[in-house]
């Protein structure tokens, strides 16, 4: 049972797109679209090289903000607020993800290459608001996206957690290779099943695979 393999975890660690919220709900789908045209507007290619760049930044280097960064030096900020501003109203509340959330002992945190307040906008419209004891987003490591191990160390250093005492939720299998290293328990959540040494456990259930942990 995976209950026992967190008896030790006094900190639990959530990424946020597709893991508090499931991908059918096709959030990110509008960030996606927003993305492509920020891209198209800024270095001046069609849809289509848009798209293209949007998808090899995203490979490469963990985010396509990070590629946009690295290859043209664009400026985070302004495109930040600009692929957030989308329609959280196609997120619905899960009160028993709630529940089962606010069951886990010890401290819950949030870590997304996204934004706080980004976040804080997710998490209100899923109901998950005040629960959390901490939210960190990209600009806490210096706009530096997991993947990299210097953005876990720097969000991780100032949180304070110990990662042997620590497990990580997260859609992107990438992700949770830093966390596994570091000694994290890691949670792959996504709707299939991958064979990697750095995935202790899969589900494709959040809330039933937390409730398992409380019984």
């Amino acid at each position: 049972m995976p209950a026992e393999h967190f008896t030790h975890v006094k900190t639990w660690v959530f990424d946020l797109d597709h893991t508090l919220y499931p991908p059918d709900m096709q959030l990110f789908d509008q960030i996606e679209i927003r993305m492509i045209d920020w891209v198209m507007r800024e270095l001046g290619v069609d849809r289509d090289e848009a798209n293209h760049l949007r998808a090899k930044y995203w490979r490469e280097h963990g985010t396509t903000l990070a590629g946009l960064m690295r290859i043209h030096g664009m400026a985070p900020e302004g495109y930040l607020i600009d692929v957030h501003d989308i329609d959280f109203t196609v997120l619905s509340p899960d009160p028993h993800l709630r529940d089962a959330i606010t069951s886990l002992p010890g401290r819950k945190i949030i870590y997304t290459n996204g934004t706080a307040p980004y976040a804080e906008n997710v998490i209100k419209a899923r109901g998950l608001s005040g629960i959390f004891d901490a939210i960190y987003g990209v600009e806490h490591a210096d706009f530096h996206p997991k993947p990299d191990h210097a953005a876990f160390e720097q969000v991780f250093a100032q949180d304070g957690l110990d990662p042997r005492t620590s497990a990580m939720f997260e859609d992107d299998p990438r992700n949770l290779a830093v966390p596994h290293a570091l000694g994290m328990r890691t949670v792959h959540v996504a709707p299939d099943p991958l064979a990697h040494d750095h995935i202790h456990h899969h589900t494709d259930d959040l809330r039933g695979f937390l409730t398992q942990l409380t019984r």
